[in-house]
């Protein structure tokens, strides 16, 4: 008698997975009080106090001196290279794992992506695939701190360095993180944040660039500002600067305030969400053929956006991932398709390859197209509690302790 559930076994998790970790985004009396405020008080845009204090505030936790706040984490990408000088026919070194909106942005300024494998363990651009990809052309390189991880600052920043290229840093899936002591974002040029409705701070839409630099900060602040400047009344803004193509990526007070509440526990929210992951780790490190996304080696508070497990050891190598889900969906545990796999290949990446609108450095990311094979995750919410940790190590074990079923399974498929 078979004892996956998948095979008609009993089923290890009983209750509803959806009660078994918070709903996303977070939602509060106190937080839709603060928001009636500022919609009674009127002030809604154009530099409100509420955006000038989240800016700060933000800025501040992560340790940088200024914040400039917008409509979200793609304007702030590209904001933040057109103040740096990205210019069309430069090229912006991304890595193959990311969101298409880290080398569309460079598209948008007319440069040229340039697309680099990560590192197996980390899941983040390689350091030396971004040494070997820099040319003359090269103006930028976007490290991105993905999913669960800090990609390695100290080496891109010594490379970069090297060759007077600025970091911009793409700090999307990483509020709250740290690295060597200093908060993510603060270690290059710029920052980069988004506040989309699935991240670990979430305002439906917005982002944030931070920068301790206060030319570029006066910079950034007029591209996203049709070139007003901090402080400056609407309809007495003097002429922008030349040749600095300013547009309207504003944010609003009702989003500023719904972060600003965030920001009050996010502290509290990563350690929980490090505590459960470490838990996890340490659980299911007696599973042979799986293991988690390994954290930045100098991360500390590591954010978290998703947690990803990557089965790429002997006993799972003719099980394919779906299967593995399938089963684990089964026990009443699913975990998610986990990376979209390299940039290039997401379905809504829409610059051509052949008319050199981006490039891929050594042809293909095959440590990012492999592990894309093996790769599930799950929302940063479901590490809210170790109870749940516990259900998904059980139902693991359980697949593992019946992989000889799982293959004939997935063998017959």
């Amino acid at each position: 008698m078979a004892n996956l559930a998948i095979l008609g076994g009993d089923k290890l998790v009983k209750e509803e997975f959806s009660t078994l970790f918070p709903q996303w985004p977070p939602r509060d009396e106190e937080t839709a009080e603060a928001l009636k405020k500022v919609y009674m008080d009127g002030a809604w845009s154009f530099n409100s106090p509420s955006e000038v204090e989240f800016e700060q505030a933000f800025a501040e936790y992560h340790g940088a001196r200024y914040g400039i706040f917008m409509a979200n984490g793609t304007t702030t990408l590209e904001c933040a290279m057109s103040a740096l000088g990205v210019k069309p026919g430069d090229e912006v070194i991304v890595p193959a794992l990311t969101w298409m909106a880290t080398a569309l942005a460079a598209s948008y300024l007319g440069a040229i992506p340039v697309i680099v494998d990560i590192e197996p363990d980390t899941l983040c651009m390689d350091p030396e695939q971004v040494r070997a990809a820099i040319t003359p052309k090269t103006k930028a390189i976007i490290p991105v701190h993905a999913y669960g991880s800090t990609a390695d600052m100290e080496k891109i920043l010594e490379i970069a360095d090297a060759h007077g290229i600025p970091v911009i840093e793409d700090c999307a899936h990483m509020h709250g993180g740290f690295w060597n002591g200093r908060g993510a974002g603060s270690w290059g040029k710029v920052g980069s944040f988004s506040f989309q409705q699935s991240k670990t701070m979430s305002s439906g839409e917005g982002g944030i660039c931070i920068t301790s630099d206060p030319e570029l900060a006066e910079k950034i602040y007029l591209l996203k500002h049709i070139g007003y400047s901090r402080g400056v009344k609407q309809g007495q803004a003097r002429k922008a600067p030349e040749g600095l193509l300013c547009h309207n990526y504003r944010a609003t007070a009702f989003q500023a305030v719904i972060l600003s509440q965030q920001l009050k526990n996010l502290k509290n929210l990563i350690d929980t969400y490090a505590a459960n992951a470490a838990f996890l780790r340490e659980e299911i490190k007696d599973i042979p053929g799986v293991r988690m996304q390994s954290p930045g080696r100098l991360s500390e508070p590591q954010g978290y956006y998703s947690c990803h497990l990557i089965f790429d050891g002997e006993p799972f190598k003719n099980i394919p991932k779906a299967v593995i889900n399938e089963a684990c969906a089964a026990e009443g545990f699913p975990i998610g398709n986990g990376t979209h796999g390299p940039v290039y290949n997401a379905s809504l990446f829409n610059l051509d390859l052949a008319k050199g609108e981006y490039r891929i450095h050594g042809g293909r990311c095959a440590v990012c197209e492999e592990l894309f094979t093996r790769t599930l995750g799950f929302s940063h919410n479901v590490l809210t509690h170790r109870s749940t940790m516990e259900k998904l190590s059980a139902v693991l074990h359980k697949v593992y302790a019946n992989i000889g079923e799982l293959e004939q399974y997935a063998a017959a498929k």
